[in-house]
């Protein structure tokens, strides 16, 4: 069985661990994710990340990284250049994918499709310009907001147990980003965002709601996790969930404790399936970002789960849409509506 994966921090991890020699991705790295162990799971694609994490949670261990934070564009750039050097790297194994054509080609050769995605937009309100200049370097995916605050309104904060119904939405700068991510065809993530700015993009944007990497509300209080309401928004509007396998995520207690079962996360795709349908339920894994269940442990775990789905009760043409199909087909609407 293939898998495509709706999130992932490998290139954060490249960056902060392997900033000169990215090239170990092809052999064996700390992670989630390296190209040996993505070959044998049989990930064909996904989205990935290109993400500024808050300075001081790098401070003490990636000083020199941590003073680089100053010039966050500067850090999106080397994100990219990284994922641009695994592509050359790879030698026609990995391609930069941006068009719908693309998906299905890639597909069909066998050619990993790595989809650029800019998690937290507020670089980007430093240069006018900057949007369009990564829509040319091949980005084809942004999430305006991570946890806190920025030029474009508020991401979803609080703690454990807390609502996604946490502040105001989107600023005048942010409906400006919105309209010109649907102008530009662009993925607009919806996971980090709060209650509030979910639906004031459900009302500006005419695209599938796409939330990358994020679960359950109703089984997991965590206030990124994604109300009854707000999945119905999804399925309505043709669009896709992509379950966080994040232990914080998934757990009903919320804790981050790798001792989780994988019928915890299976719950998720359980619940979603039968509330909204299996077309609207995807692989949102957010490898690299979050403990996961140990049961799980990495990428190479992705047969595992299939195989948990499958004794819940999932039929092989149920997860065939769930790890791939749903993916593709909701990328393939948003690039060329």
């Amino acid at each position: 069985m293939h898998y495509f994966d709706g999130h992932n921090d490998l290139l954060l991890n490249l960056w902060l661990n392997y900033p000169d020699t990215p090239g170990a991705f092809f052999e064996k790295i700390e992670g989630h994710l390296d190209f040996p162990r993505i070959q044998q799971s049989g990930l064909i694609g996904g989205l990935f990340a290109i993400f500024i994490p808050p300075k001081h949670y790098i401070a003490d261990k990636y000083p020199h990284h941590a003073r680089k934070l100053d010039n966050p564009l500067e850090v999106m750039w080397e994100q990219l250049a990284i994922l641009k050097e695994l592509i050359k790297l790879s030698e026609g194994k990995i391609k930069l994918c941006t068009t719908a054509a693309e998906l299905h080609k890639f597909k069909k050769n066998q050619v990993f499709a790595a989809v650029a995605h800019i998690e937290g937009a507020e670089a980007l309100a430093f240069d006018s310009h900057a949007l369009e200049a990564f829509y040319n370097a091949g980005v084809r995916s942004v999430g305006p907001f991570w946890n806190t605050p920025n030029t474009y309104g508020e991401g979803v904060t609080g703690r454990f147990p807390g609502t996604p119904d946490s502040g105001p939405g989107l600023t005048t700068a942010g409906k400006k980003l919105i309209a010109q991510l649907v102008n530009r065809k662009m993925v607009i993530d919806c996971s980090h965002m709060n209650e509030k700015t979910f639906w004031e993009v459900a009302e500006l944007s005419n695209q599938p709601l796409i939330a990358t990497h994020s679960s359950v509300h109703r089984l997991c209080a965590q206030p990124r996790n994604l109300t009854d309401p707000q999945l119905l928004a999804i399925r309505d509007s043709g669009g896709v969930v992509g379950i966080n396998f994040g232990n914080a995520f998934i757990r009903p207690d919320g804790a981050r404790s790798e001792e989780t079962d994988l019928d915890i996360l299976a719950d998720h795709f359980c619940y979603v399936a039968e509330l909204i349908g299996d077309e609207h339920l995807a692989l949102g894994s957010d490898f690299d970002g979050v403990s996961v269940p140990k049961a799980l442990g990495d990428v190479t775990g992705l047969p595992l789960l299939a195989e948990r789905l499958r004794q819940r009760g999932f039929c092989e043409e149920s997860l065939v849409k769930i790890t791939t199909q749903n993916w593709l087909r909701v990328l393939e609407r948003t690039w060329s509506q």
